[in-house]
């Protein structure tokens, strides 16, 4: 970037005001920082300030749905291209509406934690996986070059398959799988001088595996590697992997997030600044990742969200804390129903003492601004659950067929509660092989619990489980 000096004085105008917009910001990050979780979730950086002088006023964030912003004059667009300047040059760059969410979304992540935070909203949660991760996989020297990541097997479908073929069988691109993410010793045998990053999903979809995130974060930065993590099932609500040493959050914002099932959308939230050992010649890439790549990477891949989405988002999100702790509870009481009934020979959630990760899951999953009445926070494990079925496995088919209020669908995170066997749905394509590394049988039917109340989703299970 040029020196100041070397701009037109026309431009040097325009700098000053960004530089005039970009101090309110900080403010204004200072002064919000300061609410409870809930507040932050309702207001974002909207304050009145942003409504009358920005927004006629408006009480809600408008929805954007412009395509790019015009220009007083040349100078004016010159400093906005060459993002010397605040600006909403192209939806696919920036847009007002899904910078609001972004900001609130940065805040949520980084709540509490004392650390400062960055947030690039995506178009889906597979979106933000790819925005995360390519970053780290390029080549840093000439010639051939070895690269691998170290990723958990136990994770969604659909990851499964970027990294198993879209990375490695395509571009060549090793994955070393763990096989049991709560092993710390798996992990360090993985990681070796050509490891570019550490990966994990938890609660994994579907079958709630775990891991000591502390304990694995300061594995990766002890190889001067970022580790990667998706928090979709848990939220900002109930875990917050970045005040454990997480560098990077990715999100499917279509899930528990946005529980109205309308939206589609994903998320990358970045600690300031980032461990990695990579060479990049633009500092915003460790001191600013998610920044960096908004403004890079992602300006030129496109993968972005719709103005509508991020709205219909944003006001979804602003009862997340309460609507965590309502789902939560109602599929602790259908686990504890399931995991005594003579037809289930196994249920996987993370609430259930009995449950093999129990103790670490306790650890890290609590509701955020909760107190049990004794100063500690009280303990929530989300609304994503399996249970197994007893028998072969077309004693599975037969209980998801039976549903009458549960609904049969690849979906989760719904406030409706829904149902389906992964090894045929959002786990076949990854192959039967691969399926058993994760633990993902054929007799496993997901569940996600909605709001109905816990009563009626458990006759609804009673009367499908006594087809059998």
């Amino acid at each position: 970037m040029k020196n100041e000096s070397q701009y037109s004085l026309e431009i040097q105008a325009y700098l000053k005001k960004a530089e005039e917009r970009l101090a309110h910001h900080r403010e204004l990050m200072q002064q919000v920082k300061k609410y409870k979780f809930d507040t932050i979730a309702v207001h974002g950086l909207y304050n009145y300030q942003e409504a009358i002088s920005n927004n006629q006023g408006a009480i809600i964030e408008p929805i954007y749905l412009a395509t790019s912003q015009a220009y007083r004059d040349a100078d004016e667009l010159e400093a906005a291209l060459a993002y010397l300047i605040p600006s909403w040059c192209y939806t696919r760059i920036a847009n007002p509406t899904i910078y609001y969410l972004e900001w609130v979304l940065a805040l949520l992540e980084g709540y509490q934690t004392g650390v400062e935070t960055s947030c690039l909203v995506t178009a889906s949660g597979m979106s933000a996986i790819m925005s995360a991760v390519d970053p780290f996989l390029v080549k840093q020297k000439e010639g051939p070059e070895r690269i691998n990541f170290v990723s958990s097997i136990q994770v969604y479908g659909g990851t499964y398959q970027h990294f198993a073929v879209r990375k490695q069988q395509e571009r060549g691109i090793e994955v070393r799988w763990v096989l049991h993410p709560e092993d710390i010793n798996e992990w360090r045998e993985k990681i070796d001088e050509d490891t570019r990053f550490l990966y994990v999903e938890a609660p994994s979809n579907p079958q709630q595996s775990f891991c000591d995130i502390q304990a694995l974060a300061e594995l990766a930065h002890s190889w001067e590697i970022p580790l990667i993590f998706d928090a979709t099932c848990a939220t900002p609500a109930i875990l917050r992997p970045i005040a454990y040493g997480a560098d990077i959050v990715v999100h499917s914002l279509t899930k528990t997030i946005t529980s109205g099932g309308m939206s589609i959308g994903g998320a990358l939230i970045s600690r300031c600044p980032i461990v990695t050992k990579l060479k990049n010649e633009n500092p915003l890439f460790k001191e600013n990742f998610a920044e960096y790549v908004k403004f890079l990477p992602f300006r030129d891949n496109g993968p972005a969200i719709s103005p509508f989405n991020a709205f219909m988002t944003l006001n979804e999100l602003r009862t997340l804390r309460s609507k965590i702790d309502l789902l939560s509870q109602n599929c602790q009481k259908v686990a504890e129903f399931l995991a005594s009934h003579p037809r289930v020979y196994q249920v996987d959630y993370l609430g259930l003492p009995s449950f093999p990760f129990h103790s670490l899951a306790k650890r890290y999953l609590q509701l955020v601004d909760s107190d049990d009445g004794t100063g500690r926070p009280v303990n929530r494990y989300g609304h994503l659950m399996s249970f197994r079925v007893d028998g072969p496995p077309e004693n599975a088919r037969r209980v998801l067929n039976r549903f009458r209020l549960i609904l049969r669908a690849t979906d989760l995170g719904r406030i409706k509660s829904l149902a389906t066997i992964p090894a045929i749905s959002t786990h076949q394509q990854q192959g039967e092989e691969a399926r058993e590394k994760a633990d993902i049988p054929p007799q496993m039917i997901r569940l996600c619990v909605g709001a109905e109340h816990p009563d009626d989703i458990m006759a609804d299970l009673e009367q499908a489980l006594n087809s059998l």
